[in-house]
């Protein structure tokens, strides 16, 4: 602030001290759950050989009706237009929300692998897994889901594992958020610094202790 006089200067400190603290509350008041979420989910990941999970499956199978039998035989003589074997396409409408009411499954749009035997819908999900096969001769359907407990579940939404666009979007503006919440941290450090000296030598050692970590403990 060469230049400048010191009333001019203060002003500016004023003013640079204010939009830190606007700026502070705000984005610490949009990071304040997600936060809590992904410190908690750092240490169960850290420690995840030690937190038993106990894997609950469920199996279900079930037969399709003669009209959904119907939908299948017609998508067979289109795919005999066609010259792959196997294909990736989703179910056809009306099959996929039947099958979805009776799992309780979202599958519409969900892409499956078409073959001459069967079709298979892989369905993995934060915490879980899932899968459906259906036999296109006979029209067995068989589901199968696997469920892993709450900590698996908030692991890999900390991961974004299978999480989906919608919940990648959030952690952007979370991590935005974060960075802000960061520097402008780091501008009130600015601005107090004079009154309490051991500001930067804790700064510092925030900045140095992970890079020596890396350097001399991480093999």
């Amino acid at each position: 602030m060469t230049g400048i006089s010191e009333p001019h200067k203060k002003r500016l400190k004023t003013l640079l001290t204010r939009q830190f603290y606007l700026w502070h509350w705000v984005s610490s008041a949009i990071c304040l759950a997600s936060m809590l979420l992904f410190t908690f989910t750092g240490i169960t990941l850290n420690h995840a050989a030690d937190i038993p999970a106990k894997p609950v499956t469920k199996e279900q199978t079930y037969t399709l009706p003669a009209s959904y039998m119907e939908q299948l035989q017609a998508a067979s003589e289109e795919e005999a237009k066609e010259a792959p074997a196997e294909v990736k396409k989703p179910l056809p409408g009306k099959l996929a929300a039947h099958l979805g009411s009776q799992f309780e499954e979202n599958l519409r749009n969900k892409s499956a692998e078409w073959s001459e035997d069967e079709i298979y819908l892989s369905l993995p999900r934060p915490g879980g897994d899932a899968w459906l096969s259906i036999e296109r001769a006979s029209g067995v359907v068989t589901y199968e889901r696997t469920t892993r407990g709450v900590i698996s579940f908030l692991n890999d939404l900390h991961k974004g594992r299978h999480t989906g666009p919608v919940w990648s979007w959030f952690i952007d503006i979370f991590s935005i958020a974060a960075f802000i919440f960061t520097l402008t941290g780091l501008g009130l450090l600015w601005v107090h610094a004079r009154r309490r000296p051991s500001t930067w030598p804790v700064v510092l050692l925030g900045v140095l202790l992970p890079i020596i970590l890396v350097l001399f403990f991480i093999h």
